[in-house]
């Protein structure tokens, strides 16, 4: 199987992604964000609607509503399958920094 051209995905992408488990509108994102990465990544309004954008059109969010002005989004189930994959992808590289040996099934 090929892979997404977004994969792995960026610290950016994978903390939007966590933030979007419920639905939030784009200010509400980069506050849950700041806080999910205690204050190590903090976005900007051109960077984080550049990623929605792109996680919208890659059906890995989607829009849920809005209120005025603001658009809500929430994580699809194929968003959450993606943040799965790089659970386990990047669980495995932690259990090698833990001395877990590389093995066939890894």
């Amino acid at each position: 199987m090929k892979q997404h051209k977004l994969l792995p995905l960026s610290e950016t992408m994978h903390y939007i992604l966590l933030a979007l488990r419920e639905p939030l509108h784009g200010y509400a994102v980069m506050q849950k964000v700041e806080n999910l990465s205690h204050g190590t990544v903090v976005l900007a309004a051109g960077t984080l609607y550049g990623a929605i954008e792109n996680l919208n059109k890659h059906g890995w969010i989607e829009p849920v509503g809005n209120s005025g002005r603001r658009k809500f989004y929430v994580i699809t189930t194929e968003g959450k399958e993606i943040l799965s994959r790089e659970n386990e992808r990047l669980s495995h590289i932690v259990s090698l920094y833990e001395g877990g040996e590389p093995n066939e099934n890894n």
